[in-house]
């Protein structure tokens, strides 16, 4: 299976994403220059960190507009599996792909460390090998992590099962000391209807080795490895 690791001007988790694919899960990557129009064959995309374009106007508020998202859009709608990592979820929601917005953390600082997220849905291609109320601990640096969207459509996206992610202590529960940043609900990773887009804030691609502190994000970038084996054999 081939991953595209999208590179903006300003990304700067490019290279782990790229370097976790290849070098720990054994798989093909390609970088995908924002100025292309070619996603090379990739099965899977990867919208990784940083400060695209310098994050000025907002976060991803201005990558939305390259040439690339234009080949990952179709690629999304025809229900390929993408996924957006901190930056890369900003991204999405300003081209549409996932509901909601992100904002400056309540405390109005950047915050830079590991934290424990719940996994409250197992069916997307990026949970597709976690079970619900698993734990895993992953490590988040953002300054505009502050997921944000009217009650009415929380309420959608909890009924709809879209929420993939929530931020919580060590044994799952959820608690206000254990969000990180005031995401409304404590939300950390959601997904688009047909659950083939998810977007999240914690950096999997920074916690797939033991001596990173943590190797649970191998869990997600995995699972879309047994997911395509799972769907090609249906």
């Amino acid at each position: 299976m081939k991953f595209g690791v999208v590179t903006f001007p300003g990304s700067n988790c490019d290279y782990d994403a790229y370097a976790a694919v290849r070098f720990v899960l054994g798989q093909e990557v390609e970088f995908l220059w924002h100025k292309s129009s070619d996603l090379c064959n990739a099965d899977v995309i990867i919208l990784p960190g940083g400060f695209s374009y310098g994050d000025y106007l907002r976060g991803g508020a201005i990558a939305r507009f390259s040439p690339i998202m234009e080949e990952v859009l179709q690629f999304a709608s025809s229900g390929g599996p993408v996924i957006g990592i901190c930056n890369g979820f900003q991204v999405l929601t300003e081209c549409g792909l996932l509901p909601g917005a992100l904002m400056r953390n309540s405390h109005l600082r950047f915050s830079c460390k590991y934290v424990h997220i719940r996994v409250e849905s197992d069916q997307t291609p990026f949970t597709h090998g976690c079970t619900v109320g698993e734990v895993l601990n992953i490590p988040i640096a953002h300054g505009e992590g502050n997921y944000y969207h009217f009650d009415k459509e929380i309420k959608e996206l909890e009924d709809n099962g879209q929420v993939v992610f929530r931020y919580c202590e060590a044994d799952g529960s959820i608690t206000e000391k254990a969000n990180p940043n005031g995401s409304i609900a404590g939300i950390a990773g959601i997904c688009n209807r047909g659950g083939n887009v998810v977007g999240l804030m914690p950096h999997p691609e920074r916690a797939v080795e033991s001596i990173l502190g943590s190797a649970d994000g191998l869990k997600i970038l995995n699972s879309v490895n047994d997911y395509k084996k799972v769907t090609a054999q249906a």
